[in-house]
């Protein structure tokens, strides 16, 4: 079902100082911040050859990434995230398996323009895991 690595995301206490370590230090290609406020965050990607990386930074009050940062206040891995030819399948095979699906359990919009949905981290040996429908899929 799942396809290929989509992104792992860091959340960071500090976006600018975070950007510039992957963009000065590591010499990465990053983009622009995206703020996302339906998911109460604000975004920025670090390209590889392979995958990305996603910085993720708090937005608004009920961010959840600012309870992750109390509890993590130096950052950490948030969560991996998968790619999947067709998120409502997905989503339906994953709840018949017995896996929970967060939130209402429909898809939204993420920060590709693309559906996802994130799935339960203790069904996932404690990582919150995304799914993502891939591009192709949804035009």
């Amino acid at each position: 079902m799942i396809g290929r690595l989509n992104h792992i995301a860091i959340a960071v206490p500090d976006l600018t100082a975070a950007t510039a370590l992957y963009r000065d230090t590591l010499g990465a290609k990053v983009s622009a911040p995206i703020a996302q406020p339906e998911h109460g965050v604000t975004v920025v990607f670090v390209e590889l050859s392979n995958t990305k990386v996603e910085l993720l930074h708090p937005l608004g009050d009920k961010s959840p990434i600012a309870g992750f940062l109390e509890r993590n206040p130096a950052g950490g891995i948030h969560h991996v995230c998968y790619e999947v030819a067709d998120i409502l399948a997905a989503r339906d095979k994953l709840r018949a398996d017995g896996a929970r699906v967060l939130g209402d359990g429909e898809p939204k919009i993420g920060a590709h323009g693309l559906p996802v949905l994130f799935l339960h981290p203790k069904d996932f040996y404690g990582t919150l895991v995304e799914i993502e429908q891939t591009a192709a899929a949804a035009a």
